[in-house]
């Protein structure tokens, strides 16, 4: 598991070093970006995490009203909330940005990626860590929303609109709300090029329930067909009677066996 202690974040780079990682890790992680000049003129989501930079060191600098005015600024610019204290490590990606917020205890290790709509956020309003710690590598689907002081193992994947409450080992996927351990991925098992963005190849747990049952379903009916001398009825002949409507299908389903 990935404590506190142990993410890295890039408090040692010079600030000029950590914009031109951020501006490559876009470059690499977003195959519509054609060239560095159309990142650092057109994305959002770079120019909050490069403004972020230079709000984080006026942070720890005790400038704090210059850090909270220049997210405040950039939040207006990118629709995109960074608190200043917010600890993000190096080359982290934020695409498309619409709807970001990172909360002022939270930290994130290196080579994140977010999409859209993605909330690190608290769920106390007294002081001390009360926000989300990310693992290196971890991606965090559109929309999904991580509360509180937990931790998000290294190389994790959370699906789209998910939401995480409880701490998550290295290299798990996380889908659904409550958020849920759905699958482990062996160690070192990524793509060619290192980072993982195929957020939409998510496992479906309530899908594969359904269809289980669905399965244990056809194997009862046909037992208790059997043992009546009856033919057996087919599931999928079952449920193709049952149209989807706000009325009980118990009669149809019924009458079709």
């Amino acid at each position: 598991m990935t404590s506190h202690s142990n993410v890295r974040t890039s408090q040692t780079s010079s600030l000029w070093q950590q914009w031109r990682r951020d501006l490559k890790s876009a470059l690499e992680r977003d195959p519509a970006a054609r060239s560095a000049l159309e990142v650092l003129m057109i994305y959002p989501g770079v120019h909050a995490i490069l403004v972020h930079r230079l709000s984080h060191r006026l942070w720890h600098g005790g400038f704090h009203f210059a850090a909270r005015f220049c997210a405040f600024f950039m939040r207006m610019i990118t629709n995109v909330d960074i608190h200043p204290g917010a600890q993000i490590g190096e080359s982290c990606f934020i695409d498309h940005g619409a709807g970001v917020v990172i909360g002022e205890t939270a930290i994130l290790g290196n080579n994140v990626t977010l999409y859209h709509g993605v909330t690190l956020g608290g769920t106390s309003w007294k002081k001390g860590k009360r926000h989300p710690t990310l693992g290196d590598g971890v991606m965090v689907g559109a929309g999904a929303k991580i509360l509180g002081p937990i931790v998000i193992g290294s190389q994790c994947r959370v699906g789209a609109n998910s939401v995480v409450v409880s701490d998550v080992p290295d290299a798990c996927t996380v889908v659904g709300i409550p958020g849920k351990v759905v699958k482990v991925r062996p160690a070192g098992e990524q793509n060619p090029y290192g980072f993982d963005l195929d957020h939409h190849l998510i496992p479906d747990p309530v899908g594969k329930v359904m269809s289980c049952l669905l399965e244990r379903i056809e194997r009862l009916e046909t037992e208790v067909a059997l043992a009546r001398n009856q033919s057996p009825a087919r599931v999928d002949e079952i449920v193709a009677n049952c149209q989807p409507d706000n009325e009980i299908c118990e009669q149809k389903c019924i009458g079709s066996l």
